[in-house]
């Protein structure tokens, strides 16, 4: 509503100008103030200043209220009352409602309890007008502010009562038994109401569109069908017309009214869908419209228009085409003429229809439209579609083709295979013959969705490594990402897309300390396949699984790849093949961490009565070396020879002279590109025990290596510890 409207505009919303009205200047001091304007005694000054104190929440303030009741001060100054707000932390739109009850009460010629003069009131309506356009320009920056001052986080909502509440009033007898919640919180359940409604209705547009245009098809095509219908009557009686006038009269005619009756069901159908569309567009921009109210009138309209959402869309819609249009033969009696009917050139066959080129999305994973034009002249009864699929490989027996038989100019092809080319050919029939056949034409339906490998998925507090399967035998054109933030319960939005994907492996960069649920669409020329089935990502920390491929023959991985054991149990050592990624002599494994460049964090637990080793590597790190004794490995080495405990810390053969008198039975890694840095650390008491400075030119991996039985258990996916951070 502009607020800049007419009295008369404005009593287009009575409940709305009551509403604002009630909140400005109560009934009672109307009243009086009108009984005042007719001659009658005018109510005590001061009783006036505390109803208009009692009506701004400004009980508290003895400041103000000591301006209004001092005989001194003949009148208020709106910049007096703006900065006073202001400097308590009032929201602009407060004072904007003050200033508004202003102007309001002066066109009802009340003034305010007839405090000053005429000029004063001119100066109160300059300062509306100058602070009214500071504050819609600040209201059009943000429309519901993310963050609280002190007056507003006492706000709390009635749940039964669907009304914001200050935190002083809950006390009250009425609301004591009701459910009240934070009306921030209230705030953002009405508004993840008003979003997934939101999302209903778009899908709803979108259906009721795509049907409109279905229906306008039909429509098309009964007026094409009955057109020629009639042009053939009437091009088989001109030259008998004497002859059949009354039964070209009565089919004409019977025609005509069958016409009628099918278009007008067809454009009464017409008619509804259109309004159901108005209606919905309609509803979107109702809610956009509440989106940038106020949090209190959000919270009020919001409310309502759920409820009028909830009951649009749960109102069924009927998509069922009410008349088909296929024209029903008519059956006429030529026995009396047959021999001057035997004299009228017959109709001529069709030519060939044109079929059309692919539209782009216009397949699914098991079905394809088709569609044809044929030329005006032609008379047409029905078409032949013929499909079969495109031949792949060396020549050899032709696949299996079908034909169906069509009214219309279009066809949905059903029960095909995904990612499969099909070539389509059509011919048109009359009863005089069968057309040639179209050109060939090579349609290809979507195709199947992928399928996310989860135990290859990795992340960090920066990114993740998304890894899929194609779940096609042809390869497709491209993937889709999607990813939504999976702390949104129900959420069906997508929060970031990432689209021409061309492997099936995709580094997504993402918000730390999140969770999201990720999706992966294949495409090609007949549009997009369905989404996976959903992945969750967590960017609390780095996030790896061991990579088994490396592993030496006596290790074993657990299921969730955490987990590294090397049992009692030995079995003799084959020569790996050529290629092959496992370690031959040093017992170990690597691990997979995200190719990012920043800092990384986990943390092993070890025992500290077995031998092992921890740290990093190069992926080209020499597989029959042990780790640490060539320049591609830096390492962590652990041997326990009772009762001493010798710890190196190795690289390229050299390890520094340090003793570690308190023996780790959690070690924490990090990993730090930017800086160069690989640093180790005794979980347990928060002690750092050596770091490394490192030439990282390129990604390295985790290892783990156990050179006699023992486990190893790893803990990543963790927010690095404070006493990390510092180095």
């Amino acid at each position: 509503m502009d607020l800049y409207d007419s009295r008369d505009r404005l009593q287009t919303y009575p409940a709305e100008i009551s509403r604002m009205r009630g909140e400005v200047v109560p009934a009672e001091m109307t009243s009086e103030l009108r009984g005042a304007a007719k001659g009658k005694p005018e109510r005590d000054f001061e009783e006036e200043v505390d109803e208009l104190v009692h009506l701004y929440g400004l009980e508290d303030d003895d400041e103000l209220a000591d301006e209004f009741v001092n005989e001194n001060t003949p009148r208020i100054e709106v910049s007096e009352y703006s900065s006073h707000v202001a400097a308590r932390g009032e929201p602009a739109v407060q004072q904007r409602d003050w200033r508004l009850s202003a102007e309001a009460a002066e066109a009802e010629g009340l003034g305010f309890g007839g405090w000053g003069s005429e000029g004063q009131c001119q100066d109160l309506r300059e300062a509306y007008r100058y602070t009214h356009g500071r504050a819609s320009e600040e209201y059009e920056c943000y429309v519901i502010p993310e963050e609280e001052d002190e007056e507003e986080a006492a706000e709390v909502f009635c749940a039964t009562c669907k009304t914001p509440l200050r935190e002083v009033d809950k006390d009250l007898d009425e609301h004591r038994a009701h459910e009240l919640t934070p009306l921030s919180k209230a705030l953002e359940s009405a508004k993840d109401e008003i979003h997934r409604n939101m999302y209903r209705l778009e899908k709803q547009i979108i259906e009721m569109e795509n049907f409109a245009s279905h229906l306008e098809e039909v429509f098309i095509t009964v007026e094409e069908n009955f057109g020629r219908q009639e042009q053939n009557f009437e091009s088989h009686y001109n030259e008998i017309l004497e002859t059949l006038a009354q039964k070209y009269e009565e089919k004409v005619q019977a025609l005509g009214e069958r016409k009628k009756e099918k278009l007008e069901a067809l454009y009464e159908q017409l008619v509804s869908c259109g309004e159901n569309l108005d209606t919905c567009k309609e509803l979107m921009e109702t809610v956009e419209e509440i989106c940038h109210e106020e949090k209190v009138d959000f919270l009020k309209d919001a409310t309502a228009m759920a409820d009028r959402l909830r009951e649009f869309l749960e109102t069924e819609t009927d998509v069922d085409i009410s008349t088909q249009p296929a024209v029903e033969d008519q059956t006429l009696d030529f026995s009396d003429v047959e021999q001057l009917l035997g004299s009228i050139n017959a109709i001529p066959a069709p030519s060939a229809p044109v079929i059309n080129p692919q539209a782009p999305n216009s397949a699914s994973g098991s079905s394809v439209r088709v569609c044809w034009s044929l030329c005006s002249d032609d008379t047409v009864e029905s078409y032949q579609l013929s499909c079969r699929p495109v031949r792949d490989g060396p020549a050899g027996k032709d696949p299996a083709e079908f034909t169906m038989t069509v009214k219309e100019t279009y066809c949905s092809v059903r029960n095909l295979v995904p990612n499969t080319q099909y070539e389509f050919w059509v011919t048109a029939q009359n009863r005089a013959g069968v057309s040639p056949a179209s050109e060939h034409v090579v349609y290809m339906t979507a195709p199947s969705p992928p399928v996310i490998k989860s135990r290859e998925v990795r992340s960090c507090e920066e990114a993740a490594l998304i890894c899929w399967e194609s779940g096609n035998l042809d390869p497709v054109d491209s993937y889709t990402v999607e990813l939504t933030q999976a702390e949104t319960p129900g959420a069906s939005g997508v929060t970031e897309s990432v689209v021409g994907v061309p492997t099936c492996a995709s580094l997504v960069q993402l918000q730390p300390r999140q969770s999201y649920t990720v999706y992966v669409r294949a495409l090609n020329m007949g549009g997009p396949s369905a989404r996976s089935e959903p992945a969750t990502v967590h960017t609390t920390g780095s996030c790896f699984r061991l990579n088994e491929r490396t592993c030496h023959p006596w290790l074993t991985v657990s299921e969730d790849g955490l987990t590294v054991v090397r049992s009692e149990r030995t079995a003799p050592v084959r020569k790996p093949p050529p290629g092959s990624t496992r370690f031959t002599r040093c017992v170990a494994a690597m691990g997979d961490l995200v190719p990012v460049r920043g800092r990384h964090y986990w943390e092993v637990e070890v025992d500290e009565h077995s031998d092992y080793t921890v740290g990093v590597a190069f992926d080209d790190v020499p597989k029959q070396e042990d780790l640490g004794a060539n320049c591609r490995s830096w390492c962590m080495r652990h041997a326990w020879a009772p009762p001493r405990h010798k710890y190196e810390f190795l690289h390229n053969k050299k390890t520094p002279d340090i003793r570690i008198t308190v023996a780790p039975k959690k070690i924490g890694i990090l990993l730090d590109y930017e800086n160069s840095k690989l640093s180790f650390f005794n979980v347990d008491i928060s002690q750092h025990l050596y770091t490394f400075t490192c030439q990282l030119h390129h990604f390295v991996h985790p290892c783990f290596s156990l050179e006699k039985p023992g486990c190893l258990k790893i803990h990543n996916g963790i927010a690095m510890p404070k006493h990390v951070t510092f180095y």
